[in-house]
């Protein structure tokens, strides 16, 4: 099938916010190698705002994944796609998820091609008509992965591009004197969220620079923060994070998908890695920076294999105090003041 001549494209990728970020450069790459096609792209109803506005979209279709969990819901997803997917007469349907699920419904919109990545799992390239073997799996970074599968359709691919919405301001933000550093904390995965003392020090360290405090916390916050500190954790929409990250000088974040979102909008970028190897699944920006092990590393100087996955240690730094090196909140501090006292207006 040439790329050029199709009419309609679905793009599968469903969750999670990371996952997604990193999706968007091969998807742009696919709409310029066919840019009459109209492109869909199925994603989890919680996530879809991050694709809202982006133009070479034709269509966000919401899958409501909650309501279709279990055995039951693999019937019922089913009916969905026969209902929802099947009638737009697909071309060429592309599953970058590559899980069981994902390929179903991918096989179910009766789409004369189905391609996906021959290292998927859960029997999914079963499911496909093409299935692209990427060289070097383990050594590529997923943004790069996804890339390479569109290459194999027929895609150039370049230098990627994160084509991100604008976002959308909070309701009461209050005015913000001079540039913010925006700083997320907390991440679902396990062994990789500061602690709120952590937090707290970093903070205090970064003043009198203003600091907007996002992110979901897994425990109560009794005390008030320093008077520096915009606490908006638990308060912004994805769309609104979108807009804040735009509006700092500078992010600090956890491995979480916050901090993709972060390095798809500015590469103004510092990532914390605890046990997880920034070269796969750090900021894809050459320009952003990494802290691991005590050290802060350009991303475009890391080797693929110079932090390696520590998945051992992940239990370990859950149950400490403290996840960072005495030292480490000081460092990073320190690096961002001279980054702001350099460019205060980047």
């Amino acid at each position: 099938m040439n790329l050029s001549d199709c009419e309609r494209l679905l793009i599968v990728k469903p969750s999670s916010l990371g996952d997604i970020v990193h999706t968007l450069p091969a998807v742009e790459a696919l709409h310029r190698a066919a840019p009459r096609a109209k492109i869909d792209w199925l994603v989890n109803t919680e996530w879809s705002p991050i694709l809202e506005g982006i133009p070479f979209l034709d269509r966000i279709v919401a899958f409501p994944r909650r309501e279709l969990r279990g055995l039951g819901g693999l019937f019922r997803g089913r009916a969905w796609a026969t209902r929802e997917l099947k009638p737009a007469d697909y071309d060429l349907v592309v599953d970058f998820q590559g899980l069981f699920r994902s390929a179903y419904l991918s096989r179910r919109t009766g789409a004369p091609m189905v391609a996906g990545f021959r290292r998927s799992r859960e029997g999914a390239r079963f499911f496909y008509d093409r299935c692209i073997d990427v060289p070097d799996w383990d050594r590529r970074h997923a943004v790069d992965r996804n890339l390479a599968l569109a290459a194999a359709l027929g895609a150039e691919t370049s230098e990627p591009v994160f084509s991100l919405p604008g976002g959308k301001a909070p309701e009461g933000l209050p005015v913000i004197e001079g540039a913010p550093v925006l700083l997320h904390p907390f991440s679902r995965g396990e062994g990789k969220s500061l602690s709120i003392a952590e937090t707290r020090e970093l903070c205090e360290l970064l003043a009198p620079h203003p600091v907007l405090l996002v992110g979901i916390p897994d425990q109560p916050i009794a005390a008030a923060w320093p008077e520096h500190v915009v606490d908006l954790l638990g308060k912004t929409s994805l769309a609104e994070l979108i807009h804040l990250l735009r509006l700092a000088a500078w992010t600090i974040s956890v491995d979480s998908g916050p901090m993709h979102l972060a390095a798809g909008v500015s590469n103004r970028v510092l990532a914390i890695h605890t046990w997880s190897n920034p070269a796969m699944v750090g900021p894809r920006r050459p320009d952003a920076w990494i802290w691991r092990e005590g050290r802060l590393v350009r991303v475009g100087d890391l080797a693929p294999d110079e932090f390696p996955e520590r998945r051992d240690l992940a239990k370990v730094h859950a149950a400490r105090e403290r996840l960072l090196d005495p030292g480490a909140p000081s460092a990073i501090a320190d690096f961002i003041r001279r980054r702001l006292a350099e460019s205060p207006d980047a």
